[in-house]
This record gives structure tokens, sequence and C-alpha cells, in this order.
């Protein structure tokens, strides 16, 4: 099982460089090693989430081995000079906001609520100043309208996926479409129009 943290693996024989990435990634769990094989077995079977591999004479079968250690469609992999792998890790830095964590599903679902939130409790209290009713069903449509227009470009005017992306049926879709008078864009060749 992966660890929580944000690990990196950094190949690299000069000890200035493994300092210099370590201090950068201070939250980051950051294994060292001048090859492939100097890498700790624990550490293979842990897993990576960032190779970072020194441009050196060599390195080209370093990093063709290291590739074969990590699974490609889930770990960044980084060739290049040591001023490259610097900027690389302060890149990731940023990634995790300092945390040496990337965010979680829960952590991105959170921060879509706090976002909405944020932008709704100003509305409300607008709203409440106003004497104003039926907040729900106002606020219901205009969330659903950019929706539905974002998942309609999404899917290239496609109704049948756009409505499957939503979770609706096709008529449905079609429905709210007529009702928020959104324009739909058919194809490739035709202008913007409302069905």
């Amino acid at each position: 099982m992966r660890s929580v943290a944000f690990s990196v693996l950094l190949l690299s024989s000069d000890p200035a460089l493994h300092e210099k990435i370590t201090q950068t990634l201070g939250g980051f769990t950051v294994t060292a090693a001048c090859d492939v094989t100097a890498i700790p077995r624990a550490a293979v079977k842990q897993g990576f989430d960032a190779v970072l591999v020194e441009a050196r004479q060599g390195s080209l079968k370093d990093f063709v081995e290291a590739s074969q250690l990590v699974e490609p469609t889930r770990t960044m992999i980084v060739m290049g000079s040591s001023s490259v792998l610097i900027q690389s890790a302060e890149v990731l830095q940023v990634m995790t906001n300092g945390w040496g964590r990337l965010p979680t599903q829960a952590r991105r679902e959170a921060a879509l609520d706090d976002i909405i939130e944020t932008k709704l409790s100003a509305f409300v209290k607008t709203m409440r100043k106003g004497s104003a009713r039926d907040l729900h069903p106002m606020l219901i449509s205009a969330v659903e309208r950019p929706l539905i227009a974002l998942a309609l470009r999404e899917t290239n005017g496609n109704q049948i996926e756009a409505a499957h992306l939503l979770g609706m049926n096709r008529n449905t879709l079609r429905k709210k479409i007529m009702e928020f008078r959104i324009p739909v864009k058919r194809g490739r060749a035709s202008k913007l129009s409302a069905v």
C-alpha cells in the first residue's frame, strides 16, 4: 500500500543536489540514490509519486530502469540538469501547498464546498436583507444552467453524452436546454442555436 505522503525518488550522485531537493521538499518523503541499484527495496515496494533523474553520463539507462520501477500513469518522471530538477521540486512544493501531500478526493470536495459556501454566503445575506423568498429554486436554476452549458461544451454539443455526464435522461436535458435557452453547438460546422 502506498504511503499517504508524497514520495519522490531522486537519482543523482551530487550530495549538494540531494540536500537542496530534500530542503525544498520538506514535507515529502525523498529517497536519494546514485543509481537504480542503490534504491532501498522498501522504498521500491512503497512506490514513488515522482522520479527526478539528473542528466549525466549513463543517466538514460537510469531513466529507463527507474521508469520500469513505477506505474507510468501515476508517476511523474523528470530528467534534466540539477537546475531543472530543483525547479521541478519547487513546482511539486507549490502543487501540494507545502504539505508534501497531493489533494485527495475528499480535500478537493471540501475545497469545492468551501468555495460554494463562501460565494453563497454573501448572496444569501443580501437576499435576506431584501426579504427575498424561494432561494432554493432560484439558486438551483442559477447553478443548473452553467452546469448544463459546460457539459454540452465538454461533449461538443452531443446531448446524449452530456445527459450521461450529468446523470439525467436525454429528454430531461432537452427540456432544460429549452427552459434555460442554452445555445447548443451541433457538430463542427454549425453555429450556435437554441434547441
